[in-house]
């Protein structure tokens, strides 16, 4: 059997991109979902893991789809692989049933956890390069009495908005 699984990681996201791809590959049952991949259960991809069984295909459009951690998608690979279940990812073209999809698989999980640890170490380079400067993320303070003064002149009706603030 092949298994189709297709996920987005919001609502406001489309899955027809993903859900063309694979109906190109060609499919027996397809699972689909909107939740963020950093989550460990994913309803739907649970699913998926319930119903594959030995010979079958988890056809995935990337390998993004499945986890966004080397060590998660590793796991992954590696219960596929006791399950004598292949993996087949469109986008980077991999299919597990083969040694070299197996190392590519392993090595294109690395790169892109090493990807993301350069993003994470730059994120915080920078936030410590600007606090040094003085400079402060998030929201800024607001001193309540000022608000509480625009919203009486607001009451008011002398005032448009624009010119309180």
């Amino acid at each position: 059997m092949i298994i189709a699984y297709a996920r987005v990681s919001t609502e406001q996201q489309s899955l027809n991109r993903q859900i063309d791809l694979l109906t190109g590959f060609g499919y027996d049952k397809m699972f689909t979902e909107k939740f963020t991949g950093t989550k460990a259960n994913r309803p739907e991809f649970d699913k998926v893991l319930l119903l594959l069984r030995k010979s079958d295909v988890l056809v995935v459009e990337s390998l993004s789809r499945l986890s966004r951690s080397t060590k998660d998608l590793l796991n992954i690979l590696d219960e596929l692989d006791k399950r004598d279940v292949k993996l087949v990812s469109l986008k980077e073209n991999i299919d597990t049933s083969t040694p070299t999809g197996k190392l590519l698989v392993t090595v294109l999980s690395a790169i892109c956890q090493f990807e993301r640890d350069l993003t994470v170490q730059r994120t915080r380079e920078g936030l410590k390069a600007s606090r040094a400067r003085g400079k402060v993320g998030g929201r800024p303070k607001t001193d309540c009495r000022l608000i509480e003064k625009a919203a009486k002149l607001y009451e008011t009706k002398s005032y448009s908005v624009k010119e309180i603030t």
